[in-house]
């Protein structure tokens, strides 16, 4: 006899209760080394996705316009959290999740924060070395340095927000990104993981919000480009690129940013609305 397949999803409050009561505790729980085994592992998923962003960013406007490239660069960036979510990896802003833990009252806030340093500071590495890797390949120069030359504008325009502009991006990025992470945990085939991530990630890298671990590999490549042939055929101005302007005029604020996105915004009213009203009303 054949074997049935459920092919049923979890609903909004299943995904809530799940989340805060069992998920986000095994994540606190973990051991540092795990996560930092796949913090670094996140990094270099991210980092995949904005490697092939960058590549399809560097000619598409001129065959398809602004609009639909934007589409395209969206929709092959989106193979970085699907290799987090259904490979197995850790990822800061997903991980942002893990306040509703707190707020039912599983761990303590500190322990969160804690997990989150362990976790940001394996992405930042897995990030930055994937993109010294991508430099070092010397992959920039294909196509008459076109792909360098769009991964420098790409830095450049992120170092070149306001500080304000970031945080804001960085609020909108997270909302999605935790949306996708929720919708995904809803599915149980594969298939249905993907289509769950690929809209909701389309969607904001088309729409240019700020992922703190994506900048962690776009902004240093661009860095490490600066004094390349690929900087010299941009004919750019890369004066404002640099480690301290990619701390505190992008990567700062847009980690505050999707904090309050994910945290907040999906996590914290998610809790509000499908767990603790559930409890009162029961109550």
């Amino acid at each position: 006899m054949a074997e049935t397949i459920n092919i049923s999803c979890k609903t909004p409050a299943n995904v809530a209760d799940t989340l805060s009561k069992t998920t986000c505790v095994q994540k606190t729980h973990n051991v540092d080394w795990k996560l930092i085994i796949l913090g670094i592992m996140a990094g270099f998923y991210i980092g995949f996705g904005g490697a092939i962003a960058t590549l399809v960013s560097s000619d598409a406007a001129k065959f398809v316009g602004y609009g639909l490239s934007r589409f395209f660069v969206g929709a092959v960036f989106s193979v970085g959290l699907m290799l987090v979510v259904i490979a197995g990896a850790e990822l800061f802003t997903g991980n942002n999740l893990m306040l509703m833990g707190v707020l039912e009252k599983r761990v303590k806030l500190n322990q969160v924060l804690y997990k989150w340093g362990v976790v940001y500071a394996a992405n930042f590495i897995g990030s930055i070395f994937l993109a010294w890797l991508m430099y070092q390949s010397n992959l920039w120069k294909s196509n008459d340095f076109a792909t360098g030359i769009a991964a420098l504008k790409i830095a450049n325009v992120k170092i070149g927000l306001t500080w304000m502009e970031a945080f804001i991006r960085g609020v909108l990025c997270n909302i999605l990104v935790c949306l996708a992470v929720w919708m995904a945990l809803s599915c149980q085939q594969t298939v249905g993981k993907i289509w769950a991530i690929f809209f909701p990630i389309m969607t904001f890298v088309a729409l240019g919000f700020e992922h703190s671990v994506a900048n962690m590999y776009f902004i240093p490549l661009g860095i490490f480009l600066k004094g390349s042939g690929a900087a010299a055929a941009a004919g750019l101005d890369l004066a404002n690129l640099g480690w301290r302007n990619f701390f505190m005029n992008n990567l700062i604020p847009v980690t505050l940013g999707n904090i309050v996105g994910g945290a907040f915004f999906v996590g914290a009213l998610y809790w509000l609305v499908y767990v603790r009203a559930d409890k009162k009303e029961i109550a």
